[in-house]
């Protein structure tokens, strides 16, 4: 949550990172723990190539699901914001960053 607390989620999904998808700069990959079928709710953008997150690049690799495909100077201003640490976390933002809405095409 926004003030650092786990939140209730669904069962861990499947990884599926062996779907042939690239974490490439602009994609969308799910979050996950050090075991493969982990990921629950949090997802990450990816700000730029990063080809060992990819399948057989380290370990299972990041399962890539969507891709931004306008709007990317948002993701951008949203990876400048002030951060620093907190709750036993690093790299957090200072004032919380909520997503409000998606569209999909």
């Amino acid at each position: 949550t926004a003030d650092m607390q786990k939140k209730k989620t669904r069962a861990a999904i499947r990884n599926e990172a062996a779907n042939g998808r690239k974490n490439l700069r602009g994609t969308l990959a799910m979050a996950r723990t050090g075991e493969v079928d982990s990921a629950t709710s949090q997802f990450f953008v990816n700000l730029r190539d990063n080809p060992f997150l990819d399948h057989g690049g380290r370990d299972f690799g990041y399962a890539v699901f969507a891709r931004v495909t306008d709007g990317m100077d948002v993701v951008d201003k949203i990876a400048a914001v002030e951060t620093g640490n907190r709750a036993g976390h690093q790299d957090v933002p200072v004032k919380p960053v909520t997503i409000i809405e998606v569209r999909t095409e």
